[in-house]
């Protein structure tokens, strides 16, 4: 990791957001060292709450002092600011794209877990609908970025390892290797992809924490 041009970077975060570790890779491509505060959710410290008043929530990027709440403004923010592995697609139509997919890919993801019945069905219906369009961006590609993981890529990055814990607690199989050849394949990639392989939560860690969620969601229903 290379100096951040002799400034300070800090990064305020919880370990499970994946809005975080959006933040984390893009740093990790850029080879930006950062210090890492890891917030208590139940408990914010003073800092979080003076560093992004208005949402008072993770992640936020403090650079040189200065404050930059919101993990898709946060990734530009780094494009711009560190220039070389550059995460953003050059082409305008595909930096579009890239922007469109980064907030639509995830569409219905969380309601098809947290609902039954007739919620779920109609979120799914969504879910797999966007992941046959996402399917299509893939096509000759190893990554959404092309060989190399890219804005969208980092945006969606969190797919890779939630969707399998989705799958897990509702047990019903969302992405397959014959239904999402192309998803499937990338999902592996990215996750084993140097810049995202050693920063993943725990597995067993991250699905407790679905599963109670998930748990008391549905007691409440119930």
């Amino acid at each position: 990791m290379e100096e951040a041009k002799g400034e300070e970077v800090t990064l305020f975060g919880f370990w499970s957001s994946p809005f975080v570790h959006r933040v984390i890779w893009a740093l990790n491509i850029k080879k930006i060292k950062y210090k890492y505060v890891e917030e208590d959710l139940s408990n914010k410290s003073a800092l979080l709450l003076e560093h992004n008043p208005v949402y008072k929530k993770v992640p936020v990027l403090v650079y040189n002092g200065i404050a930059i709440a919101e993990s898709l403004i946060i990734l530009e923010f780094i494009e711009e600011t560190w220039k070389e592995n550059s995460i953003m697609p050059q082409d305008p139509y595909e930096k579009a794209v890239a922007r469109f997919w980064a907030t639509a890919a995830g569409d219905g993801l969380w309601q098809f877990f947290i609902t039954e019945g007739k919620e779920r069905e109609e979120a799914l219906t969504s879910v797999i609908n966007n992941f046959e369009l996402l399917e299509k961006e893939l096509i000759g590609k190893n990554f959404f970025g092309g060989d190399r993981i890219g804005y969208l890529d980092i945006s969606v990055g969190w797919i890779s390892y939630g969707v399998p814990i989705f799958e897990e607690i509702t047990e019903f199989k969302i992405i397959t290797e014959q239904k999402f050849p192309l998803l499937h394949a990338w999902m592996e990639a990215f996750s084993n992809s140097e810049f995202v392989k050693d920063t993943l939560p725990l597995r067993e860690k991250l699905s407790e924490r679905y599963r109670k969620v998930w748990e008391a969601i549905m007691q409440k229903k119930n």
